[in-house]
């Protein structure tokens, strides 16, 4: 019984703001309520098979983006309260804005939840 607990004790615990992914939650942490972003590959721009390049959003969208959330912060600050973001790793959401960085081999976006547009179900 004494070994039940003590490997409760040890179990491994992911705080918030880090993800699923592994490989991202050891180089990157967002800060408040900042959230990562990987855009989803079909609403980014696209090339024709002659080299032509069409912009993501060029038919209908209005300048949002669709990703993953993959890491978020811990949240905002109001009167000495931390809220929580309303997005959680996983949801696919729709946004705009945001700082595109590189990570490894892989492009990411850093937004703040406001830039958050909606969740997709």
């Amino acid at each position: 019984m004494a070994k039940k607990q003590a490997a409760k004790k040890t179990a491994k615990v992911i705080p918030t703001g880090l993800t699923a992914q592994a490989g991202l939650a050891s180089k990157i942490k967002p800060l408040a309520d900042r959230i990562v972003i990987k855009e989803d590959s079909a609403s980014a721009e696209k090339q024709t098979l002659s080299g032509i390049i069409i912009p993501a959003g060029a038919d209908s969208d209005k300048g949002g983006k669709r990703g993953e959330v993959v890491a978020i912060g811990p949240g905002r600050t109001e009167d000495g309260k931390l809220i929580a973001p309303a997005v959680k790793a996983g949801d696919t959401v729709i946004f705009q804005w945001g700082d595109k960085v590189r990570i490894g081999e892989d492009d990411y976006y850093i937004v703040r939840e406001s830039e958050i547009l909606a969740i997709v179900k």
